[in-house]
């Protein structure tokens, strides 16, 4: 199975990845992996560590602008635009949200947060800015939880909710695509499991790309599963038949079984 789609599905591509190479200090790190992915799906990329899987997101964000010795070769269109030629990059990254390993709150109440990136892009009315707080908290299942609070800092939360608050602040900018790297890593399974359904719910207004190390969450949560090693991608296709035998790849079948990684 290959990283492209055929007929209609085309019609609904929001992000189009042919040969893209990561390198750093000329040491690459990914290599001609090409994809797409589909408006409002969930997009499930695993592997092992070192595979590559967080390289790609950066790529997919522009992060070599930014990330010293960072290098990247190939096409990446995102929504029928090559990313490499948008002049404006937080324009580009406002409308790609981010949520990294572990939580990384701003030291800001929990409010400022949620509005310190709307605040950036100019918007300041309370009110408004209030409504945007609201719903992104709301979005990201934490609203009940804080919204008498919103004042405290942020770093007071628990571990599960900094991280439901890293995504409320990726979705405050209301992006049309939400990459996640192991959101799963810092929190304990019944917080995991709570995250997995907003991201079920999130999956109707926006697109997600989940990198996870547990095969298990791919399975439950990913329309299609891309599997990465050693740099590359081995193959991509329907998370049913990644999981159920009928991938077309060894590698990938020995992986998702637990033979290796």
């Amino acid at each position: 199975m290959n990283g492209t789609l055929q007929g209609s599905a085309q019609d609904s591509l929001i992000l189009d990845v042919s040969d893209l190479s990561v390198a750093y200090g000329g040491k690459t790190a990914l290599r001609n992996v090409t994809l797409n992915v589909v408006k409002n799906e969930i997009f499930g990329i695993i592997g092992p560590s070192g595979s590559g899987k967080t390289s790609f997101l950066k790529a997919i964000n522009r992060m070599d602008a930014m990330t010293p010795g960072m290098s990247t070769t190939g096409n990446i269109r995102f929504q029928g635009y090559d990313t490499a030629k948008w002049r404006n990059l937080y324009s580009l990254r406002r409308r790609i949200g981010v949520v990294f390993p572990l939580p990384t709150g701003l030291p800001l109440s929990i409010y400022e947060n949620v509005a310190f990136t709307p605040k950036i892009a100019g918007i300041h009315r309370k009110l408004e800015l209030d409504a945007i707080v609201e719903k992104s908290l709301r979005r990201a299942a934490l609203w009940d939880e804080v919204k008498d609070r919103l004042s405290s800092l942020g770093s007071l939360l628990s571990g599960g909710q900094q991280q439901r608050l890293t995504i409320a602040r990726a979705l405050s900018q209301d992006p049309d695509l939400l990459m996640l790297d192991e959101f799963s890593i810092a929190v304990d399974p019944v917080t995991t499991m709570r995250i997995e359904e907003v991201l079920r719910e999130l999956k109707n207004e926006i697109t997600i790309i989940l990198v996870t190390n547990l095969v298990q969450q791919a399975e439950r949560l990913a329309d299609r599963t891309s599997f990465f090693l050693n740099g590359e991608m081995v193959e991509v296709g329907r998370t049913v038949d990644i999981f159920n035998g009928k991938a077309s790849d060894s590698r990938t079948t020995d992986y998702v079984e637990g033979r290796f990684g």
